[in-house]
């Protein structure tokens, strides 16, 4: 996995481990178990730390971020609405054009097959855009 640097110059991963320790309840745990997952889908992703303290998955362009409300751990895919979701992980944006969203509760479970597939579909749909673009 490779690494960004965060602004202040911390190391993001070190950052998102903070921001993991630091909310000590189920959305923590929920937030490590998504990121390990999306470490196992794609063991080059990049860990970033934007927008004041948003997690984000990234590889050729933006995979996912993973934002924690008080009652939802939030995984937002910027290319969602391109993403084939055969399972409906999907279960919130789904009007926008582009980005789509799965709203994770306290005592929820992930398909983690389902999860890792959506992972790796969204860098391939990076990986082809970048392609493009050259």
């Amino acid at each position: 996995m490779k690494k960004s640097a965060a602004p202040d110059g911390e190391s993001p991963s070190r950052l998102i481990d903070a921001r993991i320790a630091d909310l000590g309840d189920w959305r923590g745990r929920m937030l490590s178990h998504v990121r390990a997952l999306i470490r196992q889908a794609d063991p080059d992703v990049v860990e970033e730390w934007k927008w004041r303290g948003v997690p984000v998955w990234s590889h050729h362009g933006l995979i996912c971020t993973g934002e924690t409300y008080k009652g939802v751990v939030k995984l937002t895919f910027a290319k969602g609405a391109s993403l084939e979701d055969p399972s409906g992980l999907f279960n919130a944006s789904l009007e926008g054009n582009a980005r789509r969203a799965i709203d994770l509760h306290e005592g929820d479970d992930i398909d983690e097959a389902a999860f890792k597939a959506l992972i790796r579909a969204a860098v391939t749909l990076n990986g082809s855009s970048a392609r493009k673009a050259k």
